[in-house]
């Protein structure tokens, strides 16, 4: 079959535009963005002369509809394809014309990108949008300690009789120290607060590193979208200076060294142990964290432990208290990196779209519309521009707020006091732990 470029989403269009004024040629928007360079070439023709509100996926339709030059017994068959076999794709259905014997050698089976257009106006496709990955920093190899943490939980191990138990770790990738661990009981996956917890225990031990390597967990990772927002744990560090890295999805050698270290901290702290509650084996983990980083030979540091082969790693010298966080989170810094952002959402029947965990309303006018947004870091607003680029509309964002993104901490730095009532929840023991590494509070 010869090779037909494939349907743009109005995402790819509006990007092509972009880089052409930025002065890529042809073959490198289209080798960057794996299109053809016929594709590029349209697209960026299309918008030098007659603008952003060509780009529109209406635009340019033949007015007799899709494969309007194709013969109906042509198109009728690849509907009957399509409603036999659901699973096939465009090119499956296209190469399986081409076999039939009624259409062989003819010139008028449709390409991939032209099946896929027209089974979408026939309602018999599903809706894509080509993943648009979040600003991130180019980093080389780690030089130094506290250049680069990484962070992962552990899956479920029962401990008995405390019960299911997450471990979530925190590992220096250059020298290797296991920077803290925090058990997580009874749940199969950590929350946000659990995250925060056990990282202001870490940046008040070892101060603030210089960026993060993380998965794709929820939690880090908006996943249920092409164009994924930030999350409020991304946004919070971002707030505190940590720049965040994402390794590539389905490779967990990419945060290789949190990796090997959970059978370690498993082994030296919680295998063939009774341990009572989540407390009881926190000081275990604490105790076993230290004879790990002065007293445990390490391989990869010619036997010796991490403390001893790089005595600087006892600081990062960046230091923080979580007294001291709301002053240390600079909501410039958020506003700053939202504004290299762009996302693209589908607007409902009733005008609304949803972002970073809020709705908005942007009325009927939008409806049904795939809109694009950036963010205004000057006022703090979203703004929300139709498929056609005709109209705008700003909104304010929500969520971003110090206190948002302090979680539950900003409730208890604001109290000379905090009482909580016994017995202690799963909750009040981790809010517990956040006044235990507070000075001034009781």
């Amino acid at each position: 079959m010869a090779h037909h470029s494939r349907a743009t989403t109005l995402e790819q269009r509006v990007e092509i535009g972009e880089r052409a004024e930025r002065g890529q040629h042809d073959p490198e928007i289209a080798h960057a963005m794996g299109v053809s360079v016929e594709t590029v070439r349209k697209w960026r023709r299309k918008r030098q002369r007659d603008g952003r509100s060509s780009l529109a996926s209406h635009m340019g339709r033949p007015a007799n509809g899709r494969l309007s030059q194709t013969p109906p017994e042509m198109r009728d068959a690849l509907l009957k394809l399509r409603q036999a076999h659901p699973g096939w794709g465009p090119v499956t259905l296209c190469l399986e014309l081409e076999e039939d014997a009624r259409f062989k050698g003819r010139e008028e089976v449709p390409g991939r990108s032209g099946a896929a257009a027209y089974l979408k106006d026939k309602g018999l496709t599903r809706k894509y949008e080509r993943h648009n990955e979040l600003p991130q920093p180019l980093v080389g190899v780690p030089q130094t300690p506290h250049e680069e943490w990484e962070m992962d939980a552990q899956g479920v191990m029962k401990v008995s009789p405390a019960g299911p138990v997450s471990l979530i770790n925190i590992c220096d990738v250059f020298s290797t120290l296991k920077i803290d661990s925090y058990p997580c009981l009874h749940k199969s996956k950590p929350s946000t607060l659990d995250y925060q917890l056990v990282l202001r225990r870490a940046f008040l031990n070892y101060g603030l590193p210089q960026h993060f390597a993380l998965d794709h967990d929820s939690v880090y990772y908006d996943n249920t979208s092409a164009s994924p927002f930030p999350t409020l744990f991304h946004l919070w560090l971002i707030g505190l200076g940590v720049d965040v890295i994402f390794g590539e999805k389905g490779q967990p050698t990419d945060q290789a060294t949190v990796e090997r270290s959970h059978q370690t901290i498993t082994a030296q702290a919680l295998t063939g142990q009774s341990l009572a509650d989540g407390p009881a084996i926190q000081v275990v983990l604490d105790d076993r964290l230290k004879f790990l980083a002065y007293r445990y030979p390490t391989r990869t540091l010619a036997g010796q432990p991490p403390l001893v082969a790089y005595p600087e790693a006892v600081h990062s010298g960046r230091s923080y208290r979580p007294e001291w966080e709301a002053d240390l989170l600079d909501l410039q810094r958020v506003y700053r990196y939202l504004a290299q952002g762009r996302w693209f959402r589908q607007v409902t029947p009733f005008g609304q779209f949803y972002l970073g965990n809020h709705y908005y309303g942007l009325g009927v006018a939008f409806a049904k519309q795939m809109i694009e947004i950036t963010f205004d870091s000057e006022t703090c607003e979203l703004v929300c521009k139709s498929e056609d680029a005709q109209r705008s509309t700003r909104l304010p964002a929500q969520g971003l707020a110090l206190q948002d993104l302090m979680g539950e901490l900003g409730p208890v730095v604001a109290l000379p006091a905090y009482q909580l009532a016994l017995p202690y929840s799963i909750a009040e023991w981790r809010q517990m732990q956040l006044c235990t590494v507070m000075t001034g509070t009781t």
